[in-house]
């Protein structure tokens, strides 16, 4: 059950602020519970329930302080202001993607958010493991659109592209998209993106994404990479996070208007297209035997097509042109490898 707000934040909520306004100086009971409007018991309480979810909270003869130097990247739900009934975190959990799952099926709203401290069973696309390992950010979020299921790689491509921009801010470094879900920096995997959808006939009932950014984690290999290792120290994955929300509201609302859907998403799959860094390039399409996220061409699987990549088109299908003509690739099963890059 959710805690019932004061002023829209719940007491947790509340009190961080008061405590982090103060920058370490101590605050009083007596005056804690004058501010918030509640007893100092349920101050007393209040303080409990936060030290035992990790804050470093010191309680002496002046009353209760918080010091900035000892705090930790918390992606608690009263993290997140009055936004906080929108979220749901997880310290330890199979994958945010079959969380959302649950919640979508059982009414949760969209705009719902789910975060994980590690994941034992992250998922990648067509069923793929995404190796989560603490430090990173995992998280998917709902959305119920009254889209069309064949337009479901729209909202797909705006978090593509709010993603890249993001990474790119906070690594001080250009990151690019490459079809049909991964963020690179350097030609070494940073992020990911994964959709699951659910209709009724051919509308959307409910569509999640799951975001995965190798934050301060180690990384798997040396095709991988994080932000800290890039910039050099550890970055706020609770900041990273709610860059990537607010980007992707603001790339929602410049392109994804009743407009550009009735012109076929055309200045979606542009920006997209601008965004990518192998437009152009000599490339296979090919399907994968294994399930690991870190296919490449040399491991078995069929050939589907050689050609040059150009881009995507406006349903977010692969652009690849060959000697027979130009084919066409939905995200699915069928992955693409890049020759020489």
């Amino acid at each position: 059950m959710k805690e019932k707000t004061v002023s829209g934040l719940t007491s947790k909520a509340r009190l961080l602020v008061l405590l982090r306004n103060k920058q370490g100086e101590p605050l009083s009971g007596s005056l804690l519970a004058k501010e918030m409007g509640v007893s100092r018991v349920a101050i007393w309480k209040t303080v409990q329930a936060l030290t035992q979810a990790g804050y470093a909270i010191e309680t002496g003869d002046n009353g209760y302080s918080l010091n900035p130097k000892n705090e930790k990247d918390f992606l608690y739900p009263w993290e997140f202001g009055e936004k906080e009934n929108m979220f749901f975190h997880y310290m330890n959990t199979g994958s945010t993607m079959d969380r959302a799952r649950e919640q979508a099926l059982r009414g949760a709203a969209g705009g719902s958010v789910f975060t994980a401290e590690k994941q034992t069973a992250g998922r990648g696309r067509s069923g793929r493991t995404w190796v989560s390992r603490q430090g990173g950010l995992f998280f998917s979020f709902l959305e119920r659109p009254r889209l069309a299921i064949a337009d479901y790689s729209l909202l797909s491509l705006v978090t593509q592209i709010a993603v890249v921009r993001t990474v790119s801010s906070v690594c001080g470094k250009k990151a690019y998209l490459r079809w049909p879900n991964d963020i690179y920096i350097n030609r070494q995997k940073i992020a990911g993106v994964t959709t699951e959808i659910s209709g009724e006939g051919d509308l959307i009932s409910w569509l999640s994404c799951g975001v995965g950014v190798n934050i301060n984690n180690p990384v798997p290999s040396g095709k991988a990479v994080s932000c800290a290792e890039i910039t050099g120290h550890h970055l706020s994955r609770r900041a990273v996070l709610n860059s990537i929300l607010n980007e992707i509201e603001k790339v929602r609302k410049k392109f994804t208007s009743v407009a550009v859907y009735s012109q076929g998403n055309r200045a979606l799959s542009a920006e997209w297209n601008s965004l990518a860094d192998c437009v152009g390039a000599k490339a296979v399409v090919f399907e994968p035997e294994d399930k690991t996220e870190n296919y490449s061409i040399g491991k078995p699987g069929k050939i589907l097509a050689r050609g040059i990549f150009s881009g995507i088109d406006p349903a977010g299908r692969c652009v690849l042109k060959t000697e027979k003509g130009t084919l066409y690739f939905n995200q699915g099963t069928v992955s693409l490898a890049f020759l020489n890059k």
